[in-house]
C-alpha cells in the first residue's frame, strides 16, 4: 500500500468528532439530501460526536433546532455551532475584559451575546460600547448601520462573525451578508475588522475541539466550498473531507490547490469509508480522489 494511502487510513480511523456545514452538506435550500439522517445514525452508531457547524448567526442555535426538526432531522442546541459562539468563544478567551458590544445583527444575534453574559448596547449615542460585532444582520436599519460606523470610527475594537458576502438561497434574491456590510464600514470608516473568528478562521473549530475534548487530527470537518470548509480544516490541522452535493463542482476539486484531504460524491460515501477504515478494511480510496461524479442525495 502507497504511503499516503496508509496515512488517509489511519486519519479516518482516529476521527472521533465530526464537523458538518449545513447548506450544501445536510440540506439545499429546505431539502435535506436523502443522506443525511442515515449517515447520523450511523456516527450514532460508531460511537462518533458530531457538531452542525455554520457561519449564519442571523438564527439562534434554538432556530436551527427548529429549522432541522422541519426536515425531519432531530438535534438538540448543544450539537449545533454557529459564527456566534465563535466569536463568544473568541471574545472570553481573547478580550475577556470587553464586556459591553454595540451589535450590528439580528434580533437573536442580540439575545445568544446577552444570554452568554455580554452586555448589549443601546442605539443611544451616550451608551458607549467597549466594542463593536457585526453580523449578519437581516433586520438592519441605515440609522443602526450608521451608528456602527461611528462606534467603529471611534476607535472602539471591531470584530465580525464571519467573512461571507452573500448567503445562499434558492430565492429570487441576492442575501447580502456579514463581509459586504464589513465591506460599507470599510469605505465609511477606513478599518477592517480586528478579528473575523468565523469560517475559515481556525477559531471556529477551537470551540468545538475544546468543548469535545478532541485533537485536530481526531476531527473531520465535512462541507461543500473549498475556500472556506476545507480551508478552515487544513489551518487548524482536521481531515478536510469535501462532499459534491453542494457549491463546488469535480472540475473546481481539479483545479485545486491545495487539494482538500479527500472529497466524496455525498455523506453516504464518507459514512461508508468510516465504517470500512473503523472495522480495519482499507477500500483503496485515493487522497483527493472521488467515487464518483455524481452527487449523492440530489
Amino acid at each position: 500500500m502507497k504511503t499516503q494511502d496508509a496515512s488517509l487510513h489511519d486519519r479516518l480511523r482516529r476521527v472521533r468528532h465530526v464537523a458538518l456545514d449545513l447548506d450544501g452538506t445536510i440540506y439545499k435550500g429546505n431539502q435535506p439530501f436523502s443522506s443525511s439522517s442515515h449517515f447520523l445514525d450511523l456516527l450514532d452508531r460508531l460511537g462518533i460526536g458530531f457538531t452542525f457547524l455554520t457561519n449564519n448567526c442571523s438564527r439562534s442555535t434554538a432556530d436551527y433546532v427548529t429549522h432541522l426538526g422541519a426536515m425531519g432531522i432531530v438535534t438538540e442546541e448543544g450539537r449545533i455551532y454557529t459564527s456566534a459562539d465563535a466569536t463568544v468563544d473568541y471574545l472570553r478567551r481573547k478580550h475577556p475584559t470587553l464586556q459591553r458590544l454595540y451589535l450590528l445583527g439580528t434580533p437573536s444575534l442580540k439575545r445568544h451575546f446577552a444570554d452568554a453574559g455580554f452586555v448589549v448596547c443601546s442605539e443611544d449615542a451616550a451608551d458607549e460600547p467597549d466594542a463593536v460585532v457585526v453580523g449578519f444582520d437581516t433586520t438592519m436599519t441605515y440609522d443602526r448601520l450608521c451608528r456602527t460606523a461611528y462606534w467603529i470610527a471611534q476607535g472602539k475594537p471591531y470584530f465580525a462573525t464571519h467573512p461571507d458576502r452573500v448567503c445562499p438561497t434558492n430565492l429570487s434574491t441576492l442575501l447580502v451578508d456579514c463581509g459586504a456590510i464589513c465591506e460599507a464600514l470599510h469605505e465609511a470608516t477606513g478599518r477592517k475588522p480586528d478579528c473575523v473568528p468565523g469560517k475559515p478562521n481556525a477559531q471556529m473549530l477551537h470551540g468545538i475541539l475544546s468543548r469535545h475534548e478532541v485533537a485536530a487530527e481526531e476531527l473531520a470537518m465535512v462541507g461543500d466550498r473549498l475556500y472556506t470548509d476545507m480551508e478552515m480544516a487544513r489551518r487548524s490541522g482536521a481531515l478536510g473531507v469535501l462532499v459534491l452535493t453542494g457549491e463546488t463542482s469535480a472540475e473546481e476539486v481539479d483545479r485545486a490547490e491545495p487539494a482538500p484531504d479527500l472529497v466524496v460524491t455525498g455523506l453516504d460515501r464518507f459514512g461508508d469509508l468510516l465504517k470500512e477504515h473503523r472495522n480495519g478494511r482499507q477500500s483503496g480510496v485515493q487522497p483527493h480522489g472521488r467515487q464518483s461524479t455524481t452527487p449523492a442525495g440530489r
